[in-house]
């Protein structure tokens, strides 16, 4: 857009790119992504055929995609400054996202020469994302880091590097039904950070660290956790009613449902709860699965008791939640395993905006004070004659 506008309190509706990407249409409830609907490609299609298809506008064919599994492969192990930091960061007890934002900004240091329009680095930071989760939480258990099978896929080698264990056929499908489901939504905060970093012809490395920066507020990455934690404390089908009423009579949030841009059902909600249930069925706790479905059902016609008029649905963290869990994945693993990954969306947003040349700058409106003067005063004695890094004698 180039005619000037007025302030609008958070860029809220402000078109500030366009992309091939994805398409977020929240009054119809769809997401498309790179052409396909979400609940046709991200069922069946393997996470590296859908960065493939994010990077290059299309699905890739058998040889392309053996190709894709060979490159990231080749950059899964993770330097040692970066398994460094993460022994650093389990020693201190860091949160993960913490760690995860730290082993990032040296994804590249073996890779001194990589420019911002070098793909190595893009293949580096999408393979080495999961491998430093998985060293990250297993050295926080007191347990050694275990190094990547080549011969596995993304998503099965997150779980085998958390675990030790080669995952089932049904566990690796639910984790890459999940990656795929959020691999890329619209411009949110982490997304818009990464074009902003990149369209100062800054480097991939700076775009994905600064795009965790912003997935780990709360207000964008969410929390998954405590929409589980809520079917917990149900416990039984028979007290979700008596229990949901009592937190929406305080005033309480009921996690897991509405959404800022879908006003009907989330749509990656309806993709994950076939996942969830698929895993479940093969190798899983069918019971919880089952009060999870009385638990939602009960909810949305509570909500639209109590809230008449607002349209509050299942979203994306409530479906999350329990596939997650499904996978044997503690709660504070589910943002970074989020980032797994949205980082292959990152990358192509940042590509993207790279091959536009343009900076991202928008303008501020000043409403600080004006007329002041300024009267020059006597300027001070400093307090200490030596410089700030000696002891003053």
């Amino acid at each position: 857009m180039n005619k000037q506008q007025g302030f609008v309190s958070g860029l809220e509706g402000v078109v500030a790119a366009q992309t091939r990407l994805s398409h977020v249409d929240g009054q119809r409830g769809e997401l498309i992504l790179a052409g396909y609907r979400v609940e046709e490609i991200a069922p069946s299609a393997t996470f590296e055929a859908m960065v493939f298809l994010l990077w290059h506008d299309r699905l890739p064919d058998a040889a392309e995609l053996a190709q894709m599994h060979i490159d990231l492969a080749q950059w899964r192990m993770l330097p040692t400054a970066a398994l460094e930091l993460l022994q650093a960061a389990a020693a201190a007890r860091r949160p993960a996202m913490d760690a995860l934002r730290m082993a990032a900004a040296v994804c590249d240091i073996d890779l001194p020469d990589c420019t911002v329009d070098d793909r190595r680095c893009d293949f580096a930071l999408l393979a080495r994302l999961p491998t430093a989760i998985a060293a990250y939480w297993r050295l926080r258990q007191g347990k050694t880091p275990i190094p990547p099978d080549p011969a596995l896929g993304h998503a099965a080698n997150y779980l085998y590097m958390l675990t030790g264990a080669s995952p089932s056929s049904a566990r690796v499908r639910a984790l890459e039904t999940y990656l795929n489901t959020v691999i890329d939504h619209g411009l949110n905060a982490s997304t818009f950070t990464a074009r902003v970093i990149i369209a100062t012809q800054s480097d991939m490395t700076s775009a994905v660290t600064g795009a965790l920066g912003a997935l780990k507020g709360p207000l964008h990455g969410g929390a998954p956790g405590p929409a589980l934690e809520m079917v917990f404390a149900i416990g039984k089908a028979e007290h979700a009613e008596e229990y949901l009423r009592a937190k929406l009579a305080a005033g309480e949030r009921l996690m897991g449902f509405g959404h800022r841009v879908y006003k009907v059902r989330d749509p990656r909600a309806e993709v994950l709860a076939a996942a969830a249930e698929a895993l479940y069925a093969a190798d899983g706790d069918r019971a919880l699965f089952e009060l999870a479905k009385h638990v939602e059902a009960t909810a949305v016609r509570l909500l639209a008791e109590y809230k008449p008029g607002r349209v509050l649905q299942t979203n994306v963290e409530f479906y999350t939640a329990l596939l997650l869990h499904g996978l044997d994945l503690p709660v504070a693993l589910f943002t970074p395993t989020f980032a797994v990954a949205r980082a292959a969306g990152w990358i192509a947003h940042a590509r993207e905006q790279l091959a536009t040349g343009r900076l991202l700058r928008p303008a501020a409106e000043y409403i600080g004070a004006t007329g002041r003067v300024w009267r020059e005063h006597a300027t001070p004695a400093p307090l200490i004659s030596s410089p700030w890094w000696q002891s003053p004698s």
